[in-house]
């Protein structure tokens, strides 16, 4: 029953510190973008720069940094496990 309870409140904890790192990540490449547009294009359109910041976005949907994201999740099960198999392996 504990093997249960440390499986069920490690992944709700994990998805939260998920869910926290993949909303700042976000937010600061969006701010990123939105800085390198001001700095490249001053005085330039609002249309345009959303549209450069939205293009930039979805690139960053479909990028590596976005996938690391995920090792939250692998990282600390893989943590685990080793420690429960070497700690029972005696």
């Amino acid at each position: 029953m504990g093997l249960v309870k440390l499986v069920v409140f490690g992944f709700l904890f994990l998805s939260v510190i998920y869910l926290s790192i993949s909303i700042y990540s976000r937010s600061v490449r969006r701010e990123k973008l939105e800085k390198q547009w001001d700095a490249d294009n001053p005085g330039g359109e609002q249309a345009d720069r959303d549209t450069y910041v939205e293009e930039g976005m979805a690139k960053y949907e479909s990028g590596f940094r976005k996938k690391l994201i995920v090792l939250v999740y692998i990282v600390p099960t893989v943590a685990i496990v080793a420690i429960l198999y070497l700690t029972n392996a005696n």
